[in-house]
């Protein structure tokens, strides 16, 4: 801080030096070595932020996809239509999810809703809202989720069932399936959120650290005010820092860091900037199939291009460079390719891209004129000896001109990995050799959300800031961690060698990520039963399982699937003892099945 700084405080910088005296009494009390803390320099909040921004919040309408339909010839043909036949398709369509029992919170009844009275009041109706939001689908949370639901209240008021509990390995949240908090990070929140508590000797003295210069670099000294719309400028530093160290001493610069919240809205946000039409041709993203839902919801909900390119089952869910062209050429009639989407590893075929396939990668995305997005949230899910993660970052600079200067955007969130922290919303992007003139564009688009909760960029901070070896709470951060990775790999072993004794399954291993996708021969006789009630035979598999079992799984259908294969996703998360109960429970419902309808 300068002398004249320090000679005219303003009122953020006095609210700082309170917090660096309460940080360093608190460390001196504690005996730590390191009881002066050094704080980072504080910069004046910009005017921008004490302006009001009208918020266009992102929606996701968790509706099960409608089989064999695809998203962008409905949403064409629905803007094409007239009123009336607009209408009648959105009748149609919601029609079709009541035959499906799709137990849908947004199920309508025949009728023509505007026919009545108490809705010609209202402003809103299914037929003058954004298409897109009706074609959007969002699989991990459709009607079996919300089915799911319904059959706990039931089993809560003694509702007799061949079970007594639900399992929902449907989606990846690790909590929830009974994975525990890693101390660190839980007391560097406790500490930021509640400063009060430095004074406590419960907390070792290098949480406390971090939680003081984390205060001190936020305006007035505390997590309740707004930060820069990048995120805390002491955590981009940190999450450079961390990259450089991944990457064995690749440049970072944090002005590319972004930090948003979990990696949800950073990737919707580099989809809403390639979001223009060039030469009147609607923009076309590449996305692995099977797909993360994320990607084809958003892609829908901004009245986007899909390109599916498959990832090849046979060959450990790999990718080659002759589907990639095979798509992009294909699309070309379409639509204007703008960007490729990879996952890796993958979600939710739990791949792990070997060196040379991001290579062959890489060089197409050049010589198609392709911005990456590399979707690596799950980088520290790696279970198979003989697999590593490879970020695309520093592959792309050891390959050297001219794919050093390729254009990429990776993700990175608090959500995986093994902090497992979904719901406190952390995560970073890193932009790599944009035109500044378009980052510019980005970083203002940016501002109109304010910032990212300052609690996940804390999560983040913990993320790539962990205790070091010799540090009070090294020991414990290491036993906790260790313990979740080597359990993630336990339970990714068993679901792959259990699965693969089921007549009529086909399981690659699970080299990383957190999930399994089988595919499952299903017979004829199913597959008719489906047909009658307008059902795609993955989704009736998973609604029999699930009122027979209690396991909520993904049908294949709703992250996409070669045609004709039948998939499901489960997670590897539940508890060994809780896991090995799903998988004899599944044994047995498979049995069941193929006798039921063989």
């Amino acid at each position: 801080m300068s002398r004249q700084l320090l000679r005219n405080p303003t009122t953020m910088q006095r609210a700082a030096n309170a917090v660096a005296l309460t940080c360093t009494r608190s460390l001196a009390s504690s005996g730590s070595a390191a009881a002066v803390v050094t704080m980072p320099p504080l910069q004046k909040r910009s005017s921008q932020l004490q302006q009001q921004c009208k918020l266009t919040p992102s929606v996701v309408i968790r509706r099960w996809k409608s089989l064999h339909n695809n998203n962008s010839a409905q949403s064409q043909r629905l803007t094409a239509a007239t009123p009336a036949t607009t209408a009648t398709q959105r009748r149609s369509q919601a029609e079709a999810l009541n035959a499906r029992g799709s137990h849908s919170s947004f199920d309508v009844p025949a009728r023509r809703m505007s026919t009545e009275k108490k809705d010609n009041m209202k402003c809103l109706s299914v037929e003058n809202i954004n298409p897109n939001f009706i074609v959007m689908e969002y699989a991990v949370r459709g009607p079996l989720v919300i089915r799911a639901g319904e059959i706990e209240k039931e089993l809560e008021k003694g509702v007799k069932k061949p079970f007594d509990q639900v399992i929902r390995a449907n989606i990846g949240d690790c909590h929830a399936m009974g994975q525990q908090p890693l101390t660190f990070l839980r007391q560097l929140l406790a500490l930021t959120v509640e400063p009060r508590l430095l004074n406590s000797p419960d907390y070792p003295a290098d949480v406390k650290e971090r939680a003081c210069a984390l205060l001190a670099s936020c305006n007035g000294g505390s997590m309740g005010s707004y930060t820069d719309s990048a995120g805390l400028e002491y955590v981009r530093h940190q999450v450079a820092s961390f990259i450089e160290d991944r990457d064995g001493g690749v440049p970072c610069d944090w002005q590319n860091i972004y930090l948003t919240g979990g990696a949800s809205p950073g990737i919707k946000s580099i989809l809403s900037l390639v979001h223009c039409e060039v030469d009147s041709r609607t923009p076309g993203i590449m996305v692995p199939i099977p797909q993360y839902p994320l990607y084809s919801a958003t892609i829908s909900e901004y009245g986007m291009k899909k390109i599916d390119y498959y990832l090849d089952e046979d060959n450990k869910w790999g990718l080659n460079r002759v589907e990639l062209q095979r798509a992009y050429d294909k699309s070309k009639n379409e639509c204007n390719p703008r960007a490729l989407v990879i996952i890796n590893p993958g979600n939710p075929t739990g791949q792990v891209l070997s060196r040379q396939n991001i290579e062959e990668i890489i060089r197409f995305a050049y010589d198609n004129k392709l911005l990456i997005l590399a979707d690596e949230v799950y980088q520290a899910n790696v279970y198979d000896k003989d697999s590593k993660f490879h970020s695309f970052k520093k592959v792309m600079h050891e390959m050297g001109e001219p794919y050093r200067s390729q254009e990429l955007v990776s993700f990175l969130s608090v959500s995986k990995g093994y902090l497992g922290e979904c719901g406190i919303r952390g995560g970073y992007m890193e932009v790599i050799n944009m035109c500044p003139k378009v980052k510019a564009m980005l970083t203002k688009s940016i501002t109109a959300s304010l910032c990212s909760t300052t609690a996940g960029q804390v999560a983040v901070s913990a993320l790539v800031n962990p205790p070091r070896p010799g540090e009070p709470s090294y020991e414990l951060y290491n036993k906790e961690k260790s313990a979740v990775l080597t359990a993630l790999k336990e339970r990714a072993d068993l679901v792959y060698k259990t699965f693969s004794s089921f007549d009529g399954y086909t399981v690659n291993p699970v080299q990383g990520a957190m999930y399994v996708f089988p595919k499952i021969d299903i017979p004829q006789k199913a597959i008719e039963a489906a047909k009658a009630k307008n059902m795609a035979a993955d989704v009736f598999y998973a609604f029999e399982l699930l009122e027979s079992t209690g396991i909520c799984i993904v049908p294949g259908s709703g992250f996409g699937q070669l045609p004709n294969t039948y998939h499901f996703r489960s997670t590897i998360l539940p508890q060994t003892d809780k896991l090995k109960l799903m998988l004899e429970k599944f044994r047995k419902f498979h049995v069941e099945f193929v006798n039921k309808y063989k």
